[in-house]
């Protein structure tokens, strides 16, 4: 009698538990399979911190975006006392969604019957409700989430014991605090779906081992295997880093003459910060990008793409100019990766499919699988 096959959980608990030395890329049912996915919906996304953008994107009060934790519909808006606010996307009377997008609203009002809600999330008027005689407006408001401005990133989560994001990523601050995130100016924000499953998109994100082949038409020329570092990960994300020269595209890839507070290494050093479970941050001297996923079922995956320049950047006078090339060249690199991501994702449904022994500089890529089983057996 044959063996009986193995739940996609037990897979990876059994993929992880080698040393790095003998790591092999996760096995085709974790990015294939449904049951998997129900599972990091529970234990992951519904657990911990996820991201939806820059806050200054919400300057104003009445300021607004959207966005889906696992199911949940969530507005995260500008309050009338200048404080971000997350709260439940959906209507307190027949369950309509709210808003949609991103934008600037005075109040919160339903499409379906015009019920209304003030910025904080309390019922200001419901039409002809007087005829309830169980009807009080005072005690109906949208149920608030957790939402965190850290280091200039809107964190939101559904889990009201989730370790504040600040105490979470002190090891990230303590990594790249200098740099000063959190003054970066966001310049453009996009949302893209791709037909990959979203632990492709992220595992490509965390290596460059794939950068001198998947972006041989951009940057891939200019990147040497031998000069990055990947160091073993940290318990909330894990990193690596790329020393960059004059030879890449953009000037802005390395300091600018007027930054006087990064030294030596670091006015040319690129660091990829992988914020688990879906936040993915390129943070150079001069720009920063991102992506913020979300599972859409195991074969697509929804992002919110963003990214912008440096404060010395932003005011030089060739701002514009600075821009422009930045954003010609990240969609240019974006439309690379999305190739790329969506043939694994080919591959990874074939029948042939086995996972491959990784390499020194997928590191990452095991420290992420790490995390993922201890999240999903209830060990993190």
């Amino acid at each position: 009698m044959s063996e009986a096959k193995m739940n996609p959980m037990q897979e990876l608990s059994d993929n992880v538990a080698v040393p790095f030395e003998q790591a092999r890329a996760m096995p085709p049912s974790v990015y294939t399979s449904t049951e998997f996915l129900e599972q990091e919906l529970d234990k992951v996304f519904r657990q911990d911190w996820l991201c939806a953008g820059r806050s200054s994107s919400l300057p104003n009060p009445g300021d607004y975006t959207t966005m889906e934790i696992a199911g949940e519909p969530i507005m995260v808006l500008r309050d009338r006392d200048g404080s971000l606010r997350a709260q439940s996307n959906v209507c307190r009377h027949r369950m309509s969604t709210l808003l949609e997008g991103r934008g600037t609203v005075k109040s919160i009002v339903c499409p379906y019957h015009a019920w209304t809600y003030n910025l904080d999330g309390s019922l200001r008027g419901a039409p002809a409700m007087m005829h309830n005689t169980a009807f009080c407006k005072s005690e109906i408001s949208l149920p608030t989430l957790r939402c965190e401005d850290w280091k200039g990133w809107i964190m939101v989560t559904l889990n009201p014991d989730a370790t504040p994001v600040g105490e979470g990523l002190a090891e990230v601050d303590a990594l790249v605090g200098h740099y000063g995130m959190e003054n970066y100016v966001e310049s453009f924000c996009e949302t893209h779906r791709w037909n990959t499953n979203w632990k492709v998109l992220a595992e490509n994100f965390m290596e460059s081992y794939h950068l001198p082949v998947c972006h041989a038409g951009t940057i891939g020329g200019t990147v040497d295997l031998e000069k990055m570092t990947c160091p073993e990960g940290r318990p909330a994300f894990n990193y690596h880093w790329i020393l960059k020269d004059n030879t890449m595209p953009l000037t802005l890839t390395l300091a600018h003459p007027n930054n006087t507070h990064l030294v030596g290494e670091d006015r040319n050093k690129t660091y990829l910060l992988s914020i688990y479970p879906a936040l993915l941050i390129t943070l150079t001297p001069g720009y920063f990008w991102y992506l913020s996923l979300q599972p859409d079922g195991p074969d697509h995956v929804n992002i919110l793409f963003g990214g912008g320049l440096a404060p010395e950047f932003r005011d030089d006078p060739e701002s514009a100019t600075h821009f422009k090339a930045l954003k010609t060249l990240l969609d240019e690199v974006n439309n690379e990766d999305r190739g790329c991501t969506e043939k694994v994702y080919r591959g990874l449904c074939a029948k042939s499919a086995e996972p491959g022994l990784l390499s020194h500089l997928e590191r990452p890529n095991f420290d992420f699988a790490r995390y993922l089983n201890a999240k999903i057996q209830g060990e993190g």
